[in-house]
């Protein structure tokens, strides 16, 4: 009895002229269909369209989802009353570890951002010790990066040319509360699959040129070259080229920032060899090469002491200088329209830095170790970091590669080790000042180069990227020639932009495929497996699985089947057309374009007089010229039925199901007065499907006014599955089969579900089946059987197998009942291909 609701409902609809299931067959109409299937023989079965209030549902959160979804804003809460000796012994080796690497990595980045070197120990500080409450990933750590220092950097400079009046830690401090707050919101609303839209090409493109570029400015530094004679922050290949111009112009501090980074570079290859000649100590050698920037700086330091320490005012190299002891710039960040409007055109480049960095990381180790991170969580960790650290005096922070990897390899076991990496670095900021004074600028430059060269693509991952895909490789290129010739921004928004664009492309030029059946044969051996003669191994594997078995192949073989292989069309006037991507409105129409052409390629129409006159014809196809005969067409079939393939589409849109709509009338009335079948298969969303229906599709298309019977095929399986006592008596049936030594067709499977009505054979038809019923005990012993898929709408199939016999059960009914128009052309369908031939 429909409820008020129902009843409100559809008086409105009335009222408002809405016609409900227009496109839905009556009643009479679905229970006209031949099944062999009674309600005694299997359960009949109505699959229900989904709703809008089952939608809201399903995307509204409930109390539970609402209570989960404030669970897992703090991680940490799952783990923590866990935590052990073990798992801390590990926390305080990593945490140490990276500590002692991040103190000098961040005030060597700080200067990069043209910021005082404080500023990257309060930033690293901050990093630490907020990411831990909000991570999903054990290894990564938070704190100053050198692409997104130098992207600082140039913001900074930029809104100083306008505004000297501004400080650069007063920018630096807005652009990280403003980036951060965007990001906070969209890890809150749980949109971290943004991130997805940038391909790991861009980001190996961005990373790539970011380090080339980041270290041709650092070079001059390094060799002892003024700033003053050139701008080290213009374009990459000008600052390469401004270098080589003034190599006269270096002085000692070269000889610090040469023997840094060459002694660098050997202590890291030096370990690496003796960790592969002793695998035993290659745990020692590890903590030996991690440490290497430490004990280059304490080294170096020393010298600038022992040189420097009676001429401070008057030093022989540059150092570092003085650097205040403990948080000096503690207070609440300034934000106002008028500072953001200055540095509004970066912001865009800032944000997707801060996250393409940190996600990429953040994934590739927890594949490493075995573990999946949550994006949208990961957004949150760096947006509350970038929030809160800038009252401190932090500048924007994100993800670091290099100290990530350390502290994986250094035996991490919970994000806890943060803590302990703040605690060094609080010690640093408090303890340390005296000592930073003396570090030689060369040699922190040198560190940087050092650090940010191993950010580089090596040359055999763009090979491999060449052997996946080549067009990502000229998109790869791309990226990191912007970046050079141009800046760090505007190479990330050219790779970005180009992998959008390329996927656009190949999104909306999809073309689908039709598909021809093949009868495949398995070989074991040097002999088929439904040959008599077989060891009882292959009696075994051929009971569980079907030796002799029907395939849809594409007839184009570009798919990379053996062209030798002939495929034809299943059925005469049947055609199989399978989605090769999604089905929407970027690419439907290149998808149904190509449908049509074939189709009208290779059949012809179903009445040749439809054109009376030349008059009658339409104008983009006139016809043959005059004196000149029509093509003869009459070899070709006319079609039939077209299946369409689903496999490969979750959802559908109104424009797609639109232009489907179209090509359905389309090919309607080039089949007049026959009609057209449309057989939909492998709809694996109840969304699609019930746009489909919505639009017509699933039922049988009905001869003009008068209603007939048509033959529906279903799927059906028993409850009781593999172990049922039908599935025995089916294997004890072939078994018997076989040792009669009948043919191929007749012992692939019992009646009820072996034979393809392609040569329109009983198989299909009610008297066969139920006699196969009546006659199997394992049908009276079994389960009763249930139907896989709907009655409701016959049309929808649930493979192509069933869809085809139920095609050319119903052309041959028609056929039969003489309702089809013109038989001309083959009236039987090709025979299936033996072993593959």
């Amino acid at each position: 009895m429909p409820t008020t609701s129902t009843k409100v409902g559809e008086g409105l609809a009335k009222l408002l002229g809405i016609k409900l299931d227009q496109h839905h067959p009556n009643d009479e109409a679905l229970t006209r269909g031949e099944s062999a299937y009674s309600i005694e023989t299997a359960h009949s079965y109505n699959d229900s369209e989904p709703t809008t209030t089952e939608w809201l549902r399903e995307l509204l959160p409930d109390g539970r989802g609402v209570l989960s979804y404030g669970q897992s804003l703090f991680p940490f809460t799952r783990w923590i009353l866990r935590y052990n000796l073990t798992w801390f012994t590990g926390d305080l080796v990593a945490g140490i570890t990276v500590g002692a690497v991040v103190v000098p990595q961040s005030m060597a980045y700080a200067r990069l951002a043209e910021l005082p070197v404080e500023f990257g120990l309060y930033s690293s500080f901050m990093g630490v010790l907020i990411y831990w409450i909000f991570a999903t990933s054990k290894d990564i750590t938070i704190g100053p990066v050198a692409v997104m220092s130098t992207l600082v950097g140039n913001i900074v400079l930029r809104v100083q040319a306008e505004r000297p009046d501004i400080p650069a830690w007063q920018v630096a401090s807005c652009l990280a509360v403003v980036a951060g707050g965007i990001i906070t919101f969209f890890g809150l609303i749980r949109c971290g699959w943004i991130v997805e839209f940038i391909p790991l090409t861009a980001i190996c493109a961005f990373m790539t040129g970011s380090a080339i570029n980041i270290a041709a400015g650092q070079a001059p530094g390094m060799l002892g070259i003024s700033s003053r004679l050139f701008n080290t922050r213009a374009s990459c290949y000008k600052v390469i080229i401004n270098t080589l111009k003034y190599l006269g112009h270096t002085n000692i501090d070269a000889a610090i920032g040469l023997t840094a980074l060459t002694v660098l570079y050997v202590w890291r290859f030096g370990c690496n060899y003796m960790a592969k000649k002793k695998p035993q100590h290659a745990k020692k050698f590890f903590f030996v090469a991690t440490l290497r920037t430490t004990f280059i700086l304490l080294f170096y330091t020393m010298i600038s002491w022992l040189v420097q320490r009676h001429r401070r005012s008057d030093p022989s190299f540059r150092v570092l200088g003085t650097v205040p002891r403990g948080f000096q710039h503690v207070q609440v960040p300034v934000v106002n329209g008028e500072l953001i409007t200055l540095f509004a055109g970066e912001l865009p480049a800032a944000v997707i830095v801060l996250l393409i960095e940190h996600i990429a990381i953040a994934k590739s180790f927890g594949r490493i170790n075995n573990y999946t991170i949550n994006p949208s969580q990961e957004l949150v960790a760096i947006g509350v970091t970038n929030l809160l650290g800038p009252f401190l005096g932090g500048y924007p922070s994100t993800g670091s590669f290099s100290r990530t990897a350390i502290k994986s390899k250094a035996g991490v076991r919970t994000p806890f080790a943060g803590i302990i990496t703040a605690i060094v670095v609080l010690l640093a900021i408090y303890a340390l000042p005296a000592v930073f004074f003396y570090i030689p600028q060369a040699a922190l430059s040198a560190v940087i180069i050092h650090a940010v060269l191993d950010l580089i693509t090596p040359p055999n991952t763009v090979y491999q990227f060449w052997r996946v895909n080549p067009i990502e490789v000229i998109i790869y290129f791309a990226g990191v020639l912007v970046t050079i010739f141009s800046s760090i921004e505007n190479g990330i928004y050219a790779s970005i932009g180009i992998s959008i664009a390329v996927l656009l492309f190949r999104v909306v030029k999809a073309r689908g495929h039709f598909v021809g059946k093949v009868k495949i044969h398995s070989v074991i051996g040097d002999h088929f497996m439904e040959d008599k003669a077989r060891s009882a191994d292959a009696q075994k594997l051929y009971d569980e699985d079907v030796a002799v078995r029907n395939t849809f192949l594409p007839v184009d073989h570009n798919d990379g089947t053996n062209p030798d292989l002939h495929i034809e069309s299943p059925y005469p006037g049947v055609f199989i057309y399978r989605f090769s991507e999604g089905f929407n409105y970027p690419n439907a129409n290149h998808y149904l374009d190509y449908l049509s052409e074939y189709i009208f390629q290779h059949t012809r129409r179903t009445n040749p007089h439809t054109f009376g006159k030349t008059g009658d014809r339409p104008w983009n196809n006139p016809g043959p010229r005059r004196g000149k005969s029509e093509e003869d067409r009459s070899d070709m079939p006319t079609l039939k039925a077209i299946i369409l393939d689903f496999s490969s589409v979750n959802n559908v849109d109104i424009t797609s199901i639109q232009i489907l709509i179209d090509v359905r009338n389309q090919m309607q009335r080039y089949a007049a007065p026959d009609t057209v079948q449309w057989h939909l298969a492998c709809v694996n969303n109840r969304w699609t499907k019930r746009a489909l229906a919505s639009a017509g599709f699933g039922y049988p298309t009905q001869h003009g006014e008068e209603l007939h019977r048509w033959k529906p095929i279903f799927s059906v399986a028993e409850i009781g599955g593999a172990t049922s006592a039908a599935e025995q008596a089916e294997r004890e049936a072939n078994r018997e089969l076989h040792s009669r030594g009948n043919d191929e067709e007749s012992i692939t499977k019992l009646p009820s579900r072996e034979q393809h009505p392609a040569t329109g054979s009983s198989s299909s038809s009610e008297d066969n089946l139920e006699k196969s019923i009546t006659r199997s005990k394992a049908y009276r012993a079994a389960p009763k059987k249930v139907l896989v898929s709907s009655l409701n709408r016959p049309f929808f199939h649930l493979d192509l197998t069933s869809a085809l016999q139920a095609a050319i059960a119903n052309i041959e009914d028609d056929r039969a009942a003489g309702r089809t128009h013109s038989t001309s052309g083959p009236s039987e369908p090709p025979a299936a291909e033996e072993r593959g031939e």
